[in-house]
């Protein structure tokens, strides 16, 4: 692994610049802690398994409100 490579599990940061919400097309955050990208304006969280993206509606955790 070199040191622009991203570690076993993260997701790649040039990835998280162009990943939007399938839902509302807008921006995500990542949540290392979690390892889920963030859709606030969905209030969906997206989980990250083995550093991929799983951006299936059917999939994310609603967030509380």
């Amino acid at each position: 692994m070199t040191a622009s490579e991203p570690s076993a599990g993260a997701v790649d940061p040039r990835l998280l610049e162009i990943l939007v919400c399938p839902v509302t097309k807008g921006p995500l955050r990542y949540d290392r802690e979690a390892g889920e990208l963030v859709s606030e304006k969905a209030g969906l969280a997206y989980p990250v398994r083995d550093g991929i993206p799983i951006m299936l509606p059917d999939e994310a955790r609603k967030l509380p409100v």
